[in-house]
């Protein structure tokens, strides 16, 4: 029996966790009663009303390298019969299962991580990356960007590794808060809106220095420091023609993404980059890095830019032909991720060894 592993419900939503939610939503529609459970803390604040996934409360929520490598754990120990399943590239030592490995990023990025507790952050992820890649049943990943990382770092069975894409469907039942608009005055004029986890790897920087030289464009940026690589730049000298608006609801991010001049994500290291697709869904256009995974995912649909030189016009680059994204968001499906995703994890079902 496949056990999904629903910490992803205690968090705040990100990338993943939004994954998590939509991918698990369709597993309950395609499944039967018996074959998919989900394990919760007992205190776990909100559970989707499923209809087919078996819902088990265990414990109360804690850390979440405590719930992985005691609470788990002990509960496989004492319940051989399921096979963990886990959408944020994490790997029980014990009990290897299915696993969705995001990024390999810690692996790549070392300079990224600068004092001794970042320094074991890091270093637990590649761990984790290793476990990952040598005792996983099976692994799953967002791009095949991340897969070609993942078999030339780890060099693993490419039979091993299934890219699942990730999809922008939730975006279409939110209905776009335009209060935001009240709370910044600033937003009356024309800008471009930067959101995510403000980790290094999103190249926060790049705004900053762009947004120095060019004091008449302005950037709404929306997003909160990961409890792991956080940034450093927050504490520089931000320029006003920046604003940090935090942590934002989807409903007033949406209102955002339809109104900005453009979308725009400096990274230099994503493993899909799901933020952009929201955006295109909205008809904004967006500007991305040409690194990592991103022109793998949007084309010739998206504006780009060199993630480390800030030496180019943005209104210039707006005028360039590119074309239409409808191409784009027909190719990610939530519905056509699950199933494929389904359909693999019913084979590891039924042959478990």
């Amino acid at each position: 029996m496949i056990l999904i592993n629903g910490y992803f419900l205690c968090r705040k939503i990100t990338g993943i966790e939004r994954f998590a939610i939509e991918i698990t939503a369709r597993l309950d529609k395609l499944s039967h009663p018996g074959e998919i459970s989900l394990i919760i803390p007992g205190n776990c604040p909100f559970v989707p009303d499923y209809s087919n996934i078996k819902i088990i409360r265990y414990k109360n929520i804690i850390p979440h390298i405590l719930w992985q490598m005691i609470y788990l754990q002990t509960f496989l120990f004492f319940n051989k019969k399921y096979i963990i399943f886990d959408f944020g590239n994490t790997c029980l030592p014990f009990f290897p299962g299915i696993i969705f490995l995001h990024d390999i990023y810690c692996k790549l990025f070392p300079q990224d991580f600068y004092n001794f507790k970042d320094t074991i952050i890091r270093l637990y992820n590649c761990w984790q990356y290793r476990l990952i890649a040598h005792k996983a049943r099976h692994i799953f990943t967002v791009s095949n960007y991340i897969k070609n990382q993942l078999l030339n770092t780890y060099k693993i069975n490419p039979d091993k590794v299934s890219v699942v894409y990730s999809s922008w469907d939730h975006f279409k039942n939110i209905k776009p808060d335009y209060s935001i608009y009240n709370e910044y005055p600033l937003l009356a004029k024309p800008f471009y809106f930067l959101l995510g986890s403000l980790s290094k790897r999103k190249n926060l920087n790049w705004i900053i220095e762009y947004a120095k030289k060019n004091p008449d464009s302005i950037f709404a940026i929306s997003g909160v420091s990961l409890p792991t690589v956080k940034i450093n730049t927050l504490n520089k000298n931000i320029p006003d023609n920046i604003l940090l608006l935090g942590y934002l609801d989807d409903e007033k991010v949406k209102a955002l993404m339809e109104k900005c001049k453009a979308f725009i994500l400096p990274s230099y290291y994503e493993g899909f980059g799901l933020t952009p697709l929201e955006a295109l869904s909205c008809g904004t256009k967006i500007i991305v890095a040409n690194a990592a995974s991103l022109p793998e995912v949007y084309g010739d649909a998206a504006h780009y830019i060199d993630p480390f030189s800030t030496d180019i016009n943005l209104d210039e680059l707006l005028k360039q032909n590119i074309k239409n994204p409808k191409k784009i968001l027909k190719k990610y499906s939530y519905d056509n991720s699950a199933e494929q995703l389904y359909n693999i994890i019913r084979k590891i079902h039924a042959n478990p060894f």
